[in-house]
């Protein structure tokens, strides 16, 4: 039982915490994709800008969570969210939306998006520096530990992956509340499966490619946010964040919201399953093990630090195996 609660610890909690944050970024990457039919890269370097934001206003406000039994940054979440929708939008009145007007084609927008990604990245580090910073400014980071009865070993969670988890579920759910109920929300699924045909049945498509960047831009916040508040925030974030995210996407199905959810979670779980020293789970056996076979002391797949090597894997082999991922997106 003590092998199988280490397992949940290092490997379901783990994994639906990774899981999350990629299913989030991912679901801004393939919402973009389906509206405005090109891959954002600088959708990474969105989430690090949001994440900045909040650090900034904690460093700000440190104590204005307080009153609410809450992290600070997760009272400013809502306010850092806007900030990098405005900002979002501005990128694309700046930058995309001039060369949409002159009908470039899309590789063209990939490149332009390359470029915002390098303003961006130079932005955030002539702010935050290069080193990593805690978002839990002048409090603690609460830890649980729930006793299993005949277990040494306890479940541990913390208060970010609580925290993760609750925001998760109710993202999800709103989103699909909104793409499903709300008229806006339908309109985005008409532009996304026929543009030319909803321009012409009177949707007001300029309104849909802001919402689009709205609700990408808030959606990056909160994943960039909630993934700091477990581990710490890093200017150089974005650089292992992209890849993920965009497997997540493809491997779900790029233009599939749900797709991207389920990617999210199956390249998080494949991330933390590479990495997991299996031989733990093996200990028991070890005394019923040939004298010849010794049990090695790390039985890992990958290294931790090859691990952006797992999602880069199955990125490949969906490209080959199936083009439109899980639930047939569009392909890329």
């Amino acid at each position: 039982m003590n092998e199988l609660i280490y397992f949940f610890n290092y490997v379901v909690v783990a994994g639906s915490v990774t899981g999350c944050i990629y299913a989030i970024g991912a679901v801004g990457v393939t919402l973009i994709y389906s509206i405005l039919r090109f891959a954002h890269f600088a959708h990474a370097d969105m989430m690090t800008l949001g994440t900045l934001a909040v650090l900034l206003l904690t460093l700000a406000f440190p104590h204005a969570g307080d009153p609410l039994g809450l992290p600070t940054a997760i009272v400013m979440l809502p306010v850092a969210m806007a900030f990098t929708s405005l900002v979002a939008v501005g990128i694309d009145r700046a930058f995309y939306q001039p060369l949409r007007s002159h009908g470039v084609k899309p590789i063209v927008m990939v490149i332009a998006s390359l470029g915002v990604t390098l303003m961006l990245q130079g932005l955030i580090r002539l702010f935050a520096g290069t080193g990593s910073q805690n978002l839990y400014v002048d409090a603690r980071k609460e830890i649980f530990r729930i006793d299993v009865p005949g277990v040494t070993r306890p479940i541990i969670l913390t208060e970010p992956q609580i925290i993760l988890f609750v925001i998760t579920i109710v993202a999800v759910v709103g989103l699909h509340l909104f793409l499903t109920r709300a008229r806006l929300g339908k309109a985005m699924r008409a532009m996304s499966d026929n543009p030319d045909l909803a321009r012409a049945s009177g949707i007001n498509t300029k309104l849909i490619i802001t919402l689009t960047w709205v609700i990408a831009g808030s959606l990056a916040t909160i994943a960039g946010t909630l993934l700091s508040l477990d581990v710490a925030f890093k200017p150089d974030l974005s650089f292992f964040l992209l890849l993920p995210i965009f497997a997540a996407a493809i491997v779900g199905g790029v233009g599939h919201p749900y797709g991207a959810i389920a990617g999210g979670f199956l390249v998080g779980f494949a991330e933390t399953l590479a990495v997991f020293n299996w031989s733990v789970l093996l200990r028991p056996l070890r005394d019923s093990l040939p004298t010849w076979l010794e049990l090695p002391n790390n039985l890992a797949l990958v290294g931790t630090e090859y691990k952006i090597v797992v999602p880069f894997f199955i990125l490949v082999a969906v490209l080959i195996w199936r083009p439109t991922g899980i639930f047939k997106g569009k392909v890329i």
